[in-house]
């Protein structure tokens, strides 16, 4: 978050959602059982491919909304902007080969699942990044503030309407 903030990115809603609920969520899906384990190796591949789909699908919403990004997509949205010739998908690429190779450095077990992830996800993200016509720099985020002030800019305004 610090090199996003560093490079300008704001952090928003987003951000803090992103930073709270992803590790939550996963916590409870794991608790609950509530995706099977997957014993054979190719079902096991095309169910991570198929993973890391909706997971890219979810990032052009979630990045899209502009109320900012957790702090890995900032890091993608940062770089994208200072080298525009260098496709997402890449950058993206190099930003979990890095958290990979860090990961390794501090003792992390490292298996075949997680290097697929980290090559296809940059593969994927940018597929439906060029699907939807998506250009990251062109985003404009919402700080905390900003998205503070719109909520009681509209609520203030349905209290007037009587909505």
């Amino acid at each position: 978050m610090v090199l996003s903030m560093w490079m300008k990115e704001k952090v928003g809603l987003g951000t803090v959602v992103n930073v709270i609920f992803i590790g939550l969520f996963s916590d409870l899906i794991l608790i609950s059982n509530l995706i099977p384990e997957i014993n054979h190796y190719w079902t096991g591949v095309a169910f991570m491919l198929f993973g890391m789909f909706v997971i890219s699908l979810a990032s052009y919403f979630y990045i899209g909304s502009a109320f900012s990004a957790g702090p890995r997509d900032s890091l993608m949205i940062g770089l994208k902007k200072r080298f525009p010739k260098i496709p997402v998908g890449v950058i993206r690429g190099i930003i979990e080969g890095t958290v990979l190779f860090l990961g390794w450095l501090m003792g992390a077990k490292i298996g075949l699942g997680t290097v697929i992830a980290v090559f296809w996800i940059s593969f994927i993200l940018q597929m439906v990044f060029n699907f939807f016509h998506f250009d990251v720099r062109k985003v404009q985020n919402e700080s905390l503030t900003e998205t503070w002030n719109n909520i009681r800019r509209l609520y203030n305004q349905s209290k007037i309407s009587g909505a």
